[in-house]
């Protein structure tokens, strides 16, 4: 097994990080596991970058708290007869960082910016063409409306705007970038602006005073009331999860985001800290490289499926918080139905067989994991152990997260334990992981057969048929074992009770907006 040095941070140090920040009465700290990557929306990104961006930008519509899509910067959306026409009515009044009137300008120049291919956004290829939402022009009549057309109809094109890893689509001013062009710092429209980032220290946000909220009396997952109530916000960087709950349990942070399950009991039971927990439809599962020499073949991929047994490797690691779950559809959703209980049975015996068959050797197979996503390590190392008893050889790499990404991202892996962000629809779940290898080498199943159904279910409403669709394409994915599912996410987040008004989400990312800091 490879280790690497976790990066320590001492108690000491965390409460002179926090002491140095401007003395605020109203300052709120929130623990990241790791450095962002960017503040680019959608750019370079993971997981904690999203987290902070989402604080500072704000798109044409964002996901609600039912996870269905709501306007956020728009007044209101309509749509053509013919599903190719988007008119977005902007809201009036609403004011970016620097002070500036937000206009149907913005919204074309930030557009045709992510769009560009030299920016590198994440989800242009969902909108370029040969892409599932295709969009052949953008066009501003007037100031506060914008239009956007189609190639053809796409029941998800509003919900691809609204994804936290496209960042939000989130509108910019032009001073966002430096004079050559380059990407500076998101002056956004969101309840806080940046102030400051020490790389592998803190992310430092303030209130954003002249803030354009909304008329919504709640908290909405990302659009409804988003009024900043505390002074500012400080991401602290805190890789060590001991650091991380000695910070907690010091009052040296206010907030833990994604606490270690094992530690949720003791949370539960301190009188200083509250615990908030919510499932969500993020996935973790072990992927697979079919264009590995071995894994290439079905016979071992399904001989790995079947000799891991995912009831008893969930409940351990989440300590019976998760439950297992084989479909890329969550058990939540409308779409889960009985065709997508169906899973493979923990047989190592029959695993064996379709080993030998397959002519394995014990050749190894690496299984790469990461400390930072720690349920995604704890379960390689669960995973990693049964493969042993059944003779698999496999040998875990621990590599840090950035080259997990990129190992990730170019395609260059043979197995890992993996988390996927939350979709909130199976078609973007599917959209996810499936696509063509030689253009999206981050994409682990490609099969057209499999693409053809799924784009079939991006162009219909009907949810009969797209249940059929999602159902097909279920007994497709046990059928070739592009990976292995493992759980749907469950959030759980520890927070002392002197902050009001916190509560973990559907989309496992804090949310520094509408909460207070008693002192």
């Amino acid at each position: 097994m490879n280790h690497i040095p976790f990066l320590m941070t001492s108690a000491g140090v965390l409460a002179l990080m926090f002491a140095a920040a401007p003395a605020q009465s109203k300052s709120l700290g929130i623990a990241l596991n790791a450095d962002i990557r960017s503040l680019d929306p959608g750019v370079n990104r993971d997981a904690n970058s999203d987290s902070v961006v989402v604080h500072m930008v704000e798109g044409l519509v964002a996901y609600g708290e039912d996870a269905s899509v709501k306007p956020m910067l728009a007044e209101s959306v309509t749509v053509s007869k013919d599903n190719l026409t988007y008119t977005f009515t902007l809201r009036e009044s609403v004011k970016f960082h620097n002070g500036k009137e937000m206009t149907s300008e913005d919204v074309v120049w930030s557009w045709n910016r992510y769009m560009a291919e030299a920016t590198k956004w994440r989800c242009r290829p969902d909108f370029a063409a040969g892409g599932a939402a295709h969009i052949v022009s953008v066009e501003a009549p007037d100031r506060k409306t914008v239009i956007f057309k189609l190639e053809k109809p796409n029941v998800l094109f509003l919900a691809t705007l609204a994804r936290t890893d496209c960042g939000m689509t989130g509108i910019l001013d032009k001073s966002s970038l430096n004079d050559d062009g380059s990407f500076r710092a998101p002056v956004g429209t969101g309840p806080f602006k940046y102030k400051e980032w020490k790389k592998g220290e803190f992310v430092d946000l303030e209130a954003f005073a002249d803030y354009s909220a909304r008329t919504d009396e709640k908290r909405d997952g990302f659009t409804g009331a988003k009024k900043p109530l505390v002074d500012g916000v400080r991401f602290a960087v805190i890789p060590d999860r001991s650091s991380a709950k000695a910070a907690l349990l010091n009052g040296d942070i206010d907030v833990l985001p994604d606490a270690p399950y094992a530690d949720i009991e003791e949370y539960e039971k301190n009188a200083a800290l509250g615990v908030s927990i919510v499932s969500n439809p993020g996935i973790t599962a072990i992927l697979f490289q079919a264009r590995d020499p071995l894994l290439k073949d079905v016979r071992v991929r399904k001989a790995i499926s079947m000799a891991i047994d995912t009831n008893a490797l969930v409940d351990g690691i989440t300590l019976g918080l998760g439950k297992a779950n084989s479909s890329l559809v969550p058990v939540t959703s409308r779409y889960y139905s009985a065709e997508q209980a169906k899973g493979y049975k923990y047989d190592p015996e029959a695993a064996k067989l379709l080993l030998k068959e397959a002519g394995y050797n014990g050749q190894p197979i690496k299984l790469i994991a990461n400390t930072r996503y720690l349920n995604t390590y704890d379960a390689a190392v669960v995973a990693q152990a049964m493969l042993q008893q059944t003779g698999i050889n496999a040998e875990l790499e621990v590599l840090e997260w950035a080259a997990q990404l990129d190992r990730y991202q170019s395609g260059n892996y043979a197995a890992m334990a993996f988390p996927y962000s939350a979709r909130f629809d199976p078609a973007l779940t599917y959209d996810s992981v499936m696509g063509n290898k030689d253009k999206e080498p981050r994409k682990v199943w490609d099969d057209p057969e499999a693409q053809a159904m799924l784009e079939e279910s991006i162009r219909i409403s009907d949810p009969e048929k797209r249940q059929e669709l999602f159902d097909k394409l279920h007994a497709r994915f046990m059928e070739t074992v592009p990976f292995l599912m493992l759980y749907n996410g469950v959030e759980a987040s520890a927070f002392q009770k002197r902050v009001k008004n916190y509560v973990a989400s559907i989309f496992s990312m804090p949310r520094a907006w509408e909460v207070t800091v008693v002192e």
